[in-house]
């Protein structure tokens, strides 16, 4: 089963990371636990480093600093509930995939992260990934119900993927 995952690169150490891999196992373990075929459902993932991060994150935040991870969903899918699970988008097909959005990463905050945090640089990009993956299918954590819930759902993904709890 696969989703399809389209990355862009702008920084080569994004390469030599793997992060084609690393982006399509997140994206299909996390469509996958949500009852969702990977085949069915299309994003775009960009590997790029902290100025090009700082700048999308200034555009379109009004944040114009690094991030580690930044999302932009192709339609609002959030729950009306607080702490309710988003639903599900309409699937597309493999020739079609439905498309979820779009992922940046930034190579430089997520090292400088992992480092910090005394965790592999795998499994911090595999979180965040999963994180932006979430982010694409409608949760958030701007209330602590909401928090909660992705936590929650993220810690499930990652044990699935071999990862330790993040938190």
């Amino acid at each position: 089963m696969k989703t399809c995952v389209d990355n862009v690169i702008e920084d080569d150490r994004w390469t030599a990371f793997g992060l084609d891999t690393a982006a399509m196992a997140a994206a299909c373990a996390t469509l996958s636990h949500l009852g969702m075929s990977p085949d069915l459902y299309g994003l775009v993932v960009m590997g790029c480093d902290d100025a090009r991060i700082a700048g999308l994150n200034g555009e379109f935040r009004d944040k114009p600093r690094p991030t580690n991870v930044l999302s932009w969903p192709s339609e609002e899918r959030g729950s009306e509930y607080a702490g309710e699970a988003p639903e599900v988008p309409e699937p597309g097909t493999p020739e079609d995939p439905a498309p979820l959005g779009d992922i940046a990463i930034a190579w430089e905050t997520c090292a400088r992260e992992a480092a910090e945090q005394g965790k592999t640089v795998h499994d911090h990009v595999m979180h965040l990934l999963v994180h932006g993956v979430l982010h694409l299918l409608g949760y958030d954590h701007i209330d602590e119900d909401d928090a909660n819930l992705m936590e929650e759902t993220e810690r499930q993904i990652l044990a699935s993927l071999g990862i330790a709890d993040p938190y």
